[in-house]
């Protein structure tokens, strides 16, 4: 298999997982807040939006259906 294929294939494949969920949303670790001797941590919180899984999925779609320019 190509690179492009494998690309594309990838592309197709988060598109649907991101679709099927109706969207991703996943947390990543913030800053360590310290007050008055207490200590919180705090995270962030990501949004994928379903629009970007669409984008990703035909983006795959395109990448497979465009044949490469002959020189």
């Amino acid at each position: 298999m190509s690179a492009k294929t494998i690309i594309a294939a990838i592309l197709i494949t988060v598109g649907v997982v991101i679709l099927a969920f109706a969207g991703i949303t996943f947390t990543t670790p913030g800053e360590t807040i310290q007050f008055l001797g207490l200590r919180v941590e705090t995270t962030h919180s990501h949004f994928i939006p379903p629009v970007a899984g669409a984008l990703a999925f035909i983006g795959g779609v395109v990448l497979l259906l465009v044949k490469p320019r002959s020189a």
